[in-house]
């Protein structure tokens, strides 16, 4: 596991460095959906979350979930393809498991992704340290919040 700025960063999961949402392949091809640690520290309290309806198509760079924190409200945006296959009740119920459990519990969906090569754009867990380092060096998190 990689621990970056004292966040942990599994490495079972895939990461989309820029939108902080970490991915994880399940045996039936459908994909796990969530926020990092990292991103839900920066959000401060999560008030609210609102997933796109079941069976929705999502476009990549375009919201599959709306997140209301105290410090932060924001679209959860995709990075591939694809439709929604299940959202988590229990987080839609008790929005605050964002800032419990952001890998276990407080996943945001699960997805199908419309295409193959899905991971393409995604960065494994195995290679985040240095991906995030230099991320968070180029302060491109600052931009994406303007």
């Amino acid at each position: 596991m990689a621990i970056v700025q004292g966040h942990d960063f599994p490495d079972r999961l895939l990461y989309d460095v820029d939108n902080q949402i970490w991915y994880e392949p399940l045996a039936d091809g459908n994909v796990r959906v969530g926020f990092t640690q990292w991103a839900t520290t920066l959000m401060g309290d999560v008030l609210v979350f609102t997933p796109k309806r079941i069976g929705k198509d999502f476009e990549v760079n375009k919201s599959f979930a709306v997140v209301e924190g105290g410090k932060w409200v924001g679209a959860a945006r995709a990075a591939f393809e694809g439709v929604v296959v299940a959202h988590n009740e229990a987080l839609i119920r008790k929005p605050g498991l964002l800032n419990k459990d952001a890998y276990g519990e407080a996943w945001m969906l699960i997805v199908r992704p419309s295409q193959p090569d899905w991971r393409t754009a995604l960065t494994s867990g195995e290679s985040i340290g240095p991906v995030l380092e230099a991320w968070f060096a180029s302060e491109a998190y600052k931009q994406r919040a303007e």
